[in-house]
């Protein structure tokens, strides 16, 4: 793909504006940073409230065909307990294939209105491709409405709630996990409180044509930044938070992505879903691979790709996600080691730029998720 042919959110020139640096991301033209620099754009989403154009992703109606529930229809793809969620209430899932792989993961939530419809959120670099399995598996009982003609913004950080519901008092009341739709300043958006960043924050889908006005707005917070792709990298990697493609694939599972919280309890028992013998398989004896958190010694960070080594040496897994955490103080990584190697305080050596650096197996977060939930 060459520059003539990427994509471009509504945000486009603000960001040109605003002096980002733009770079091919997903197919679309992307803000990776801007003046203020990654480093900073990062601890500022973790004092203040970072903004980002996250317009690039998927974001669709589903709807079923026959006037029944579409969430029991796609859960035959989906192993989250999507059937008994109600108006308002979302659930983190992801999109199986038949060998029980993960193809993507994404965001599913049940709307007000229209009723029966569901509202999902995919990843930018996989939307049609998800799009596409969805109709091949399940299109003769379900229409999926692509929205293209709304951006995404999301404000994060724990200043995020003053901004947010100095426009709409109500945004306050939701809890992590939680949507409504709201009028902010004549704008009808849809809003729900989450994120990718461990942070508190919104997610605020908005109709194109108004987003460069309503960014405008927000930024003209004290408190809010523009924030880029580097930042939001570095952000999700301290959350200890997957990256689709990186951190799983198609031929990797639930279990072995070690998101098992994806998993609904009664399907795991019903193992009524695509894969189900393998995923149920790998619950009761282990994945031969898992994804685990992985501290390095020193300040050198380990990236994406960087070998793992036992203490003989021997290459037994790879980095899938690492750099430096700004909030944490040091280099963090996640990456697949053997069941054997993947219990806490477990010695690993990293192999970067030709020399074995000792790490260690660590839980993560690497530094507290703040999401807002409900108290007991």
């Amino acid at each position: 793909m060459n520059d003539s042919t990427l994509l471009r959110t509504p945000l486009y020139d603000l960001h040109v504006e605003a002096g980002g640096k733009m770079v091919p991301f997903a197919g679309y033209e992307m803000p990776v940073q801007y003046p203020l620099g990654i480093m900073k754009e990062h601890l500022h989403t973790r004092e203040k409230a970072g903004l980002f154009d996250v317009s690039h992703m998927g974001q669709a109606y589903i709807r079923s065909k026959d006037g029944s529930d579409p969430a029991a229809i796609i859960e035959h793809l989906m192993p989250s307990a999507l059937a008994v969620l109600k108006p308002g209430k979302m659930r983190y899932t992801v999109l199986l294939n038949d060998r029980g792989g993960i193809e993507d993961d994404l965001m599913v939530t049940r709307t007000f209105e229209p009723e029966g419809t569901l509202y999902v959120v995919v990843n930018a670099a996989c939307k049609d491709k998800d799009y596409d399995w969805l109709e091949e598996k399940l299109g003769d009982r379900i229409t999926l409405e692509p929205l293209e003609d709304r951006a995404l913004l999301a404000l994060q950080g724990p200043k995020a709630e003053e901004v947010l519901s100095a426009m709409a008092a109500n945004v306050a009341d939701l809890n992590f996990m939680e949507a409504t739709m709201v009028t902010l300043e004549g704008v009808v958006c849809w809003v729900s409180r989450s994120g990718y960043t461990g942070e508190d924050g919104y997610e605020i889908s908005v109709p194109s044509d108004e987003a460069e006005a309503f960014a405008r707005r927000l930024l003209a917070h004290d408190d809010v930044e523009w924030i880029g792709l580097g930042a939001r990298d570095s952000l999700r990697l301290e959350a200890g938070l997957c990256l689709s493609g990186h951190d799983f694939n198609s031929e990797v599972s639930p279990v072995a992505a070690n998101i098992t919280f994806a998993l609904g309890k009664k399907r795991k028992e019903a193992g009524d879903f695509v894969g189900a013998d393998r995923i149920l398989s790998e619950l009761a004896d282990g994945p031969d691979m898992i994804r685990v958190g992985i501290l390095p010694s020193g300040r050198a960070p380990a990236r994406e790709g960087t070998d793992i080594a036992d203490s003989t040496g021997a290459i037994i897994g790879k980095i899938t996600s690492g750099g430096f955490g700004p909030t944490f103080g040091g280099p963090v990584a996640m990456g697949f080691v053997p069941k054997d190697f993947a219990d806490e305080g477990t010695k690993l050596h990293l192999m970067i730029r030709g020399k074995a650096h000792e790490a260690v197996v660590a839980s993560t977060p690497f530094v507290p998720q703040r999401y807002k939930r409900k108290q007991p």
